[in-house]
């Protein structure tokens, strides 16, 4: 069976999901935090048991950070690199609100270092590096909404406004049983339980819930496409016109993955997924099923081609017209009823299953 293109957005989910996931189980982290230092316990959940799921919370929060740190970089969507999501304010894309999401994790990570080392650097030292959570939650939630895709979703409103209402309560539990503390720390303490939700609130509904946040945010220019308005930095909504295929001669690089699967009827799927970035910036597949020939390639019987404008919500669909070694000539439809050509030049790598080369612009219509 020919292989259709896929809708190219499977990274773009997980990333989304794991961003999501560990914002929960920092808010986990946050509020079994408070339950341990607070020595709460019952006759079936011991003191240990609050420690462990803490302790275990947090880790998991740091796994998902990670998920959602690498399979950003790998969708290619967005401009964004590994050293991102450590260095902040560094990337060219939504500087400020990528930029919050590094300094959360990197406040994070000193979390565990220091739990780590706590036997060198003393009780004092770990537990003033361990306040710095407390300023790791708000930071997350801000660079949730302000680099998120889901900012303007009920689903994730309603989940926001949970977390922030459990980190508010654990705050305010936090000071009313340190009763014998410092005054002026838990005063702090309960003004902040309430000034930071609503701060929070206050900026999401002139930023994140707003309209036209994406450009303000910083969207690279070249990711916002005349007709289409983002409500975040991968979820595309038309309102008018999908973006069009770029038009004339071209050249644009890309770089991606080739598997070869084999059909119970004998014949062979060759199966080409690759991101471009430059005049066409977007996604490229191309399917090719038909008789393998002895050396490598194929005698091609059917094929499917496919195009994803970067800020588009659907594939221009298109097909091989011709195939001589690693050039393939594709004519794709551009949506009015024309259609247009473009060359793939490629260099494959069987051995490690990667693609790269270029993509050009045919001169004229197909």
């Amino acid at each position: 069976m020919l292989l259709a293109a896929s809708n190219g957005k499977e990274l773009w989910f997980l990333t989304r999901g794991t961003g999501v996931v560990a914002l929960l189980l920092l808010t986990g982290g946050i509020v079994s935090g408070v339950a341990g230092s607070t020595r709460w316990s019952r006759e079936h959940w011991p003191r240990f048991l609050v420690t462990g799921l803490h302790r275990n919370l947090t880790l998991l929060s740091i796994l998902f950070v990670a998920v959602h740190v690498v399979t950003a970089v790998l969708d290619g969507f967005a401009p964004i690199g590994l050293l991102d999501a450590v260095v902040p304010f560094r990337s060219p894309y939504r500087p400020v609100w990528l930029g919050l999401g590094a300094v959360a994790f990197d406040l994070l990570l000193a979390l565990v270092v220091t739990s780590l080392l706590r036997a060198r650097i003393g009780f004092k030292g770990w537990r003033v590096v361990h306040w710095f959570a407390y300023i790791s939650w708000p930071i997350a939630l801000m660079h949730t909404l302000g680099t998120g895709s889901d900012a303007r979703s009920s689903w994730l409103q309603l989940l926001s406004i949970g977390c922030t209402g459990a980190v508010g309560a654990a705050v305010l539990w936090r000071v009313w049983a340190a009763r014998d503390g410092a005054a002026w720390v838990r005063a702090g303490a309960g003004l902040a339980a309430f000034t930071v939700p609503l701060a929070l609130l206050v900026w999401a509904n002139s930023g994140p819930l707003s309209r036209g946040w994406a450009a303000r945010a910083g969207t690279p220019a070249r990711l916002l496409r005349t007709g289409v308005v983002t409500t975040g930095s991968k979820t595309p909504q038309t309102t008018t016109a999908e973006p069009p295929l770029p038009t004339g001669v071209f050249s644009t690089p890309l770089r991606g993955r080739i598997v070869d699967n084999a059909q119970s009827d004998g014949l062979v799927v060759i199966t080409i997924d690759a991101t471009a970035h430059g005049v066409f910036t977007g996604r490229v597949h191309v399917a090719l099923r038909g008789v393998p020939i002895a050396g490598g390639g194929v005698n091609m019987v059917d094929n499917v081609v496919g195009l994803l404008p970067a800020g588009s919500g659907s594939w221009y669909s298109g097909s091989v017209v011709g195939l001589q070694g690693q050039r393939i000539l594709t004519q794709v439809k551009t949506g009015n009823g024309a259609t247009r050509r473009f060359l793939l030049d490629l260099q494959i790598d069987p051995n490690a299953g990667t693609v790269s080369g270029t993509i050009h612009g045919v001169a004229g219509r197909g």
